[in-house]
């Protein structure tokens, strides 16, 4: 059976595209953030097998662009497939803005979180390229292999650099409270959303991520 044709996501009609602009009434923001993250999905998932259809899916943001990704999904909360697809693209772009910076907090980490960076799957030592490469790797999980998996890991990664972040607040504090308390708060917030992925890939093994 051949690849569906992949177009912009879900294949927006004219009518639901043009509900992004401007500040749409919130049931019809949710209804299109549902309908096409899961068209999204799905149509990645049937198209398994063809690396051009998986190629573009991962580089989604790349093409359409962050800002039309955050008027569909952004809004969605954690628990929901929409919430969870907007996490693991934002993470993405995030390695491709600063790689240097989350590598070396990769490797800062990985002596903490011992366990999350089996699960994370990156080459020790990590570099740029290897961060950039485990968020590709973890949208081909979404589309072409187990979602569950590819959420978990993830949150793995999100965990190791939550303890790299943490020694490196720890690090500066005497010489810069201000930017260990920055540190402290980014930590937290990455906890938050490896917590956010993980809920996901049990509602989804739950079969009630939608």
């Amino acid at each position: 059976m051949p690849a569906p044709e992949f177009r912009r996501p879900a294949m927006l009609s004219d009518e639901r595209a043009a509900l992004l602009p401007g500040e749409p009434d919130p049931a019809d923001r949710n209804d299109l953030a549902h309908t096409t993250a899961t068209a999204l999905v799905a149509g990645g998932r049937a198209g398994a097998d063809d690396a051009d259809l998986q190629r573009r899916l991962v580089q989604l943001v790349d093409v359409e662009g962050l800002d039309l990704l955050a008027q569909l999904w952004s809004a969605s909360p954690a628990e929901t497939l929409p919430g969870a697809l907007w996490r693991l693209y934002l993470l993405r772009e995030w390695t491709r803005r600063d790689p240097h910076m989350i590598a070396e907090r990769y490797r800062l980490g990985c002596s903490r979180a011992e366990v999350s960076e089996v699960v994370a799957g990156v080459v020790s030592p990590p570099g740029p390229q290897e961060v950039r490469d485990l968020t590709d790797a973890v949208l081909h999980g979404v589309f072409g292999g187990d979602l569950d998996v590819a959420l978990d890991r993830a949150a793995a990664f999100l965990h190791v650099l939550v303890a790299g972040t943490a020694l490196d607040a720890d690090w500066v504090e005497n010489a810069d409270a201000g930017g260990a308390d920055r540190l402290t708060r980014r930590a937290g917030a990455l906890q938050s959303t490896a917590e956010d992925l993980q809920q996901a890939a049990a509602l989804w093994r739950a079969g009630k991520l939608d």
